[in-house]
């Protein structure tokens, strides 16, 4: 699964994402990897508490389940803050949380061709 945000990334936007792979996590029958691009976002209109909030709601959401990679693009020292707390919460939780400023490394742990990414 792909995520591309742009613009602005803000706390409504965030909480959809979530609530769509909380539902897509119930339906599937197989477990899917992610990746997130934020290299098309202008800004990051969040805080350290919601990040926290969220990576505590999607461990505990994911619990019991097999493990998955999510792969994280960064561009800026906005987003590096951002998903390393993500990161640091999910840690010793099926969910593997990565974060990447080479493309080409993102495609390799994903097990995936780059051009995959890119689309």
């Amino acid at each position: 699964m792909v995520f591309r945000p742009r613009g602005i990334l803000d706390p409504i936007t965030v909480l959809k994402v979530v609530r769509f792979l909380d539902r897509e996590e119930d339906l599937v029958a197989q477990p899917f990897n992610r990746f997130t691009d934020t290299s098309k976002l202008d800004a990051l209109d969040l805080d350290e508490r919601f990040v926290y909030r969220i990576a505590l709601h999607r461990r505990r959401i994911y619990m019991g389940r097999p493990p998955i990679k999510s792969a994280f693009y960064v561009t800026s020292q906005t987003a590096l803050r951002y998903v390393r707390i993500h990161a640091v919460v999910t840690n010793y939780s099926p969910l593997k949380v990565k974060l990447f400023r080479d493309l080409d490394y993102v495609a390799e742990w994903l097990g995936v061709p780059r051009r995959r990414l890119e689309s």
